[in-house]
């Protein structure tokens, strides 16, 4: 290992990443075919950005001709109580683990431009970099993987034997050229715990999802009623869902997480279905500021808690939904409306 890329490791661990890892530009070029295979299979659902950009994903360098390496950082945010637990209190809302707290995208990319400046300043200043979490052309989990972070398991999240699969990932493109890591490769075995526990049944296969039917889509990225079919198996879900993630036999090996903005606030941990159906546009904002949860908008979410209440088998709890019956958001009000339906 070059001397810099020694000390790059060492300075990205005295920052708070659990892992780093480099490849090359040229090292998921399978990849991309199995974007584009997703993509003609529809499996991408109303996510229309992912097909926006599709040559830019498939091949970094595309996205930035002059990138020589791309420097792949995992950020835990391992929890210390079981994510599943909450699902038995049907009176309450089950957040996803990850949006519980500060929206994680502010929290890595201020850490990754403040590795990218030290190696800058180690590199020399004709040198460049950009920072990515989440929200640029770059399939991150395939970069992961040949950067030897961890693997895409069946449920196709990254997973590694030492680190479980609740991290965040981010990426510097640079054009210093860093000696590449070697890829992990598939450590799942004969276990399929992370399709069997999948209420919506989202992996027709191994390794593939069709993101038409998770729960995680289904409550943040799409717009508009839910399937009626698929609205039983939210169960009290409200936003995104860690049950494949939760069951993953390698988060033994993980370690806590020690980063307190990702530690769940109180009002998130386990909130009440009847307080957050009342929630107007503004209290929705003001609830949820500075939480990834409020990029859904207060109607998405409004949708999904009026679901978990039609699924909680509480009377009193399903009588709340009937003062949404006629709000302007046609898909609250078809919420609310089923909601009712589920009246015991």
């Amino acid at each position: 290992m070059s001397a810099l890329k020694q000390t790059l490791t060492t300075e990205a661990k005295a920052i708070g990443f659990a892992k780093i890892g480099v490849c090359r530009p040229t090292d998921i070029v399978e990849a991309g075919a199995r974007l584009h295979a997703f993509v003609a299979a529809r499996h991408h659902g109303q996510m229309e950005w992912l097909a926006d950009r599709i040559e830019w994903r498939s091949d970094p360098s595309a996205l930035w001709p002059e990138a020589k390496s791309m420097i792949m950082l995992a950020d835990l945010y391992t929890p210390n109580h079981d994510p599943l637990a909450i699902l038995q209190e049907k009176s309450r809302a089950a957040i996803s683990v990850y949006a519980q707290n500060k929206d994680y995208h502010d929290v890595v990319k201020k850490r990754l431009k403040r590795l990218g400046r030290w190696l800058l300043e180690q590199a020399g200043e004709d040198h460049q970099i950009k920072v990515f979490v989440d929200t640029a052309p770059v399939m991150e989990k395939p970069l992961a993987q040949a950067a030897g972070l961890g693997w895409q398991g069946k449920h196709t999240n990254l997973l590694a034997r030492d680190l479980g699969n609740f991290f965040f990932l981010g990426a510097i493109f640079t054009t210093v050229p860093l000696e590449p890591d070697s890829p992990d490769v598939s450590h799942c075995g004969s276990c399929t715990a992370c399709l069997d526990i999948c209420p919506t049944q989202a992996f027709p296969a191994p390794y593939q999802l069709d993101a038409r039917r998770c729960i995680s889509y289904l409550t943040i990225e799409h717009k508009g009623p839910i399937d009626p079919d698929l609205r039983s198996a939210l169960g009290n879900r409200i936003y995104g869902c860690d049950d494949c993630l939760a069951v993953c036999p390698w988060n033994k090996f993980a370690q806590t997480a020690t980063e307190m903005r990702y530690a769940p606030r109180d009002d998130l941990r386990a909130p009440n279905l009847a307080e957050l159906v009342q929630l107007d546009d503004q209290g929705f904002r003001d609830r949820f500021s500075g939480s990834p949860i409020k990029r859904i908008g207060r109607d998405r979410f409004v949708r999904n808690v009026l679901y978990a209440i039609g699924n909680s088998g509480d009377a009193g709890l399903i009588e709340m939904a009937r003062s949404l019956v006629d709000d302007p958001d046609a898909a609250v009000s078809d919420a609310a409306k089923w909601a009712l339906e589920q009246r015991p």
